[in-house]
């Protein structure tokens, strides 16, 4: 039989003090898991879910979520956890999209009871620390998975961030899983590995590095909040060993005082991706942690990492230093080319277009959205959105999305280029770059920069500074000084934010 999300714990199961989690202070070991996934489909086959049903995951980083996301694919449903951070009215409608008829609440959404209550295809809604254990528990039997369940039964549907408008239900099957699993061979991952997941498990960077980690049988440590002085204690008295983290985290844990006297000599590895990294961020990670690094590059569609940047490719005084800039080369099992994304033609090699991807990581498509779908994904190759380019090894160089591409008069600038110069200033401690309306040149270049704490930042000074660093037409023409910047769940800048004042009565342009 084919692999099955559900082998990724039972095949761990009978080794019964074999932990699998560890949260807030309190273990759960594979066996127990197991049991408990057994208990939650027992129950969710009661309720009336089969195949195709969706279960709704709403709250906090917690483990109730794994019984949930062991526990639907023995009876042919999947997860679907939610962002939790999002208005209650834009949750209200991403679980009406789901058409889910079972709904578990944390604690720290349990207000939203009634009104998810009230949608038409819930049938029941459940809240962690009230009643979910109670239902949970409320037979002794456990049901195993089905002979029956196919290849191509949605075992996860995460929904994408929503930089733009309501996110779309990205649908992974048994399939893209198989594929995944394979990355966890790349970072020295078995049973005595620690893995941290501190990112949130509604994005695939929590959830898919969690199953990651459980399917060589290492210990999960879950962690619900990112306090960056807190989460760098629990790294270094779990003894973590692995762990995948965002860029906007990672700047904060460097930014703890002392975080470079910690003793990490128990990491093995540390994966970063989701998101740019400066080359100055990259650099204090490095010098910090002084553990093995592997940059990844991917997205929900994809099933998380399709690419990858080796520690040895990570050296930024060496002659190869340029390749800390790229996202490192495909898997074996991935397919990777750029295209002109007006004509869908091939481009040769170091010329940048977009981004196309083919593999069996690759969803099979969005929930309930057919235009959507074909737009996204045409003879199995999905279409990222990312610019970028590949050079003749094979090492794939991403210069930032397309949309936020800035064309000014007939030259592009790709943000992050722009962005990586500033980060160099010793007074910026976060940056974004955007193009902004112009009358004579359609738009240019402004800088939105956060001062370091004790900092001060002269807008003209820096626009001087710039000149001797990047061409002109590359320069920012203006800066911005905020307190911070803002940025999704997922720690991604949301640039149609910061782009919103600017372009609204503006003609030409998409805020998004």
């Amino acid at each position: 039989m084919s692999f099955r999300l559900t082998d990724v714990v039972r095949r761990h199961a009978s080794a019964t003090d074999l932990v699998a989690l560890t949260f807030d202070g309190q273990n759960t070991t594979y066996a127990e898991l197991d049991r408990r996934a057994g208990l939650a489909a027992r129950a969710m086959a009661a309720d009336g879910l089969g195949a195709g049903a969706r279960v709704v995951w709403l709250g906090k980083n917690r483990p109730e979520f794994f019984d949930l996301l062991f526990g639907a694919p023995r009876v042919r449903a999947g997860t679907a956890p939610l962002n939790n951070r999002l208005t209650h009215d834009e949750l209200i409608a991403i679980i009406e999209d789901s058409a889910a008829p079972l709904v578990v609440l944390g604690p720290d959404v349990a207000d939203l009871r009634e009104r998810v209550g009230s949608i038409d295809a819930v049938r029941r809604v459940l809240v962690v620390d009230d009643d979910y254990e109670a239902w949970l528990t409320a037979s002794d039997e456990v049901l195993d998975p089905p002979d029956h369940a196919q290849d191509d039964d949605c075992v996860l549907q995460l929904y994408t961030s929503g930089t733009t408008g309501l996110p779309k239900g990205v649908v992974l099957t048994h399939t893209q899983f198989a594929a995944l699993l394979s990355v966890g061979d790349h970072w020295g991952f078995d049973t005595e590995s620690v893995g941290l997941v501190a990112m949130p498990l509604f994005h695939i960077g929590g959830s898919g590095f969690a199953l990651v980690c459980m399917s060589f049988g290492a210990r999960v440590v879950l962690v619900a909040d990112i306090v960056p002085d807190q989460l760098l204690a629990t790294m270094a008295d779990e003894g973590v060993t692995n762990a995948f983290l965002v860029p906007a985290v990672l700047q904060f844990l460097v930014g703890v005082p002392g975080a470079a006297d910690r003793d990490w000599s128990k990491l093995r590895a540390i994966a970063y991706g989701a998101s740019p990294i400066t080359s100055t961020v990259l650099n204090r990670v490095l010098t910090t942690f002084k553990a093995p690094l592997f940059q990844v590059y991917g997205s929900t569609e994809t099933t998380g990492a399709i690419t990858q940047l080796d520690p040895e490719d990570h050296d930024p005084d060496g002659p190869r230093a340029h390749l800390m800039r790229s996202a490192g080369k495909a898997y074996p099992w991935v397919e990777l080319k750029t295209v002109d994304p007006a004509t869908g033609e091939d481009l040769p090699t170091g010329e940048v277009g977009e981004v196309w991807i083919r593999s069996s990581q690759v969803t099979p498509g969005y929930w309930a959205r057919p235009e959507e779908t074909a737009t996204a994904l045409s003879d199995g190759w999905f279409h990222t959105g990312d610019a970028g380019y590949l050079d003749d090894e094979g090492f794939l160089f991403l210069t930032d999305r397309i949309k936020d591409m800035i064309v000014t008069g007939a030259e592009n600038v790709y943000p992050i280029e722009v962005e990586n110069v500033l980060s160099g200033h010793p007074d910026i401690a976060d940056v974004a770059v955007i193009g902004v309306p112009d009358e004579r040149w359609g738009e240019t270049v402004k800088a939105v920069v956060v001062p370091r704490e004790g900092s001060t930042i002269d807008s003209d000074a820096l626009l001087e500074w710039c000149k001797e660093r990047m061409a002109g037409f590359k320069r920012p023409r203006s800066v911005d000084v905020i307190d911070a910047l803002p940025r999704n769940a997922s720690g991604k800048i949301l640039k149609k934010d910061l782009r919103k004042p600017y372009w609204e009565n503006a003609e030409g342009r998409h805020i998004g």
